[in-house]
């Protein structure tokens, strides 16, 4: 079975969150970020033609630890996960990730209210392929039936819908959603097992730490008494939100990983693949999450590392004949695939070209003087940095492989 994706064409604007929604609308002309980066084409997106049985019916107890435990395996236990980030986790970006190792994805958070009602936020801001799985579609809400509205129309494109507890920012506390729910733990209850009870697809939540270690040990067991399938754990309380400062807390990620019984993704702290496995040894997790690192470098997950992380004395280091410029152009070759608005594509290039930027910065002044960009202009910035003579490679330890391999490895999954 086919169905349209529901792309508007490139004259319509893009409505993000609720302040975006009414100031967007209000306005009679369109921020050109706000527009689609390809023209309007006619794209279909099928269902999952392997699709993870999920029986309808509420299940408590053991037969849902059961069920839990029975589709996380089907989907392959996947152990490298492209964190939610708002405007960042587009679908052109999550096949960038995968085709450099993560084995699933979070979409970009969706405010519930805004993709049940609007069809231009909806097909603006949520898009899949048939090989965009496992994926794990977020929303945030505080109404029941309004986010059971929401996560009817995206579950038969992903294998999990995902609630957002733990978004920190203030548009968060002005909306009274993500980590600013802690203080309404019944509505949170009501909000898991609402989804539970009438889907067909898992319940997964996203959530903070508490202070206090046994109140999230306690939160994580009514997540999963209430019909959480799978849940992700940020090692950070809501206050902390400086991450380069404050470290993730992986010690009380493994208190809350022992107190339950569902599959435990951890979160924080991931910025190359030693810190990957150093994560699931101290954690006991199935699987981690990446963000911020991912954004600068969306080769992480197959063994890359930026010269950040890479170890002058470390003899098994070694060029991986592969950089940011590079993974932009691919991600933008998937961004023509895959049309999503422009305010996201000019967000990545800036990510994954900082440091180029900072070596030569007449050229990223170019760049943001301009009105309206456009692919061509992107790609002659790529070349316009390496005529300059700017070359950061990636590093890759000895036991890695190569980018070629990476490669080959990828067209193998799509062929299957």
């Amino acid at each position: 079975m086919r169905i349209p994706v529901l792309y508007p064409n490139q004259r319509r604007t893009i409505l993000q969150l609720p302040l975006r929604l009414l100031s967007t609308m209000a306005s009679q002309q369109p921020n050109l970020d706000d527009l689609l980066c390809s023209p309007f084409m006619e794209q279909t997106q099928e269902h999952n033609p392997n699709p993870v049985p999920h029986p309808t019916g509420y299940l408590t107890g053991e037969a849902h630890i059961e069920r839990a435990w029975a589709h996380w395996t089907k989907l392959g236990r996947p152990k490298t996960v492209v964190a939610p980030m708002v405007d960042c986790s587009e679908l052109p970006f999550r096949m960038l990730c995968r085709k450099y190792g993560a084995q699933a994805a979070y979409t970009p958070m969706l405010h519930a209210r805004l993709f049940s009602e609007c069809d231009k936020y909806r097909s603006m801001e949520f898009s899949t392929c048939k090989e965009d799985r496992p994926l794990f579609v977020q929303f945030c809400a505080n109404d029941p039936d309004i986010l059971l509205e929401a996560a009817r129309k995206v579950e038969p494109f992903c294998d999990y819908v995902d609630i957002n507890l733990g978004c920190p920012q203030r548009i968060a506390r002005r909306g009274n959603y993500g980590a600013f729910l802690m203080d309404n733990l019944p509505l949170v209850r009501s909000l898991v097992e609402k989804l539970a009870q009438n889907l067909q697809v898992p319940v997964s939540c996203k959530i903070r730490l508490f202070p206090n270690l046994q109140d999230t040990i306690s939160y994580a067991r009514m997540l999963e008494e209430a019909g959480c399938s799978l849940l992700a754990v940020h090692g950070r309380t809501r206050d902390q939100k400086d991450q380069k400062k404050i470290r993730a807390d992986w010690s009380s990620i493994k208190e809350v990983r022992n107190a339950i019984r569902i599959p435990v993704l951890a979160n924080g702290n991931v910025r190359h693949m030693d810190d990957v496995d150093s994560c699931l040894q101290a954690t006991g997790c199935e699987g981690v999450l990446s963000a911020d690192a991912l954004l600068e470098n969306p080769a992480l997950f197959a063994g890359f590392r930026t010269n950040e992380w890479v170890d002058e004395s470390d003899a098994n280091s070694i060029n991986g004949k592969l950089d940011q410029a590079e993974l932009l152009t691919e991600y933008l070759k998937f961004c023509e695939k895959h049309p999503v608005p422009w305010r996201m594509v000019r967000a990545h290039v800036h990510k994954m070209l900082g440091e180029w930027f900072r070596l030569q910065p007449q050229v990223r002044e170019e760049l943001n003087g301009q009105s309206r960009i456009t692919f061509e202009l992107l790609y002659k910035v790529v070349d316009q940095l390496r005529q300059l003579g700017v070359s950061i490679p990636l590093h890759l330890k000895d036991k890695c492989g190569s980018v070629n391999a990476v490669a080959e490895n990828y067209d193998n999954q799509c062929n299957t």
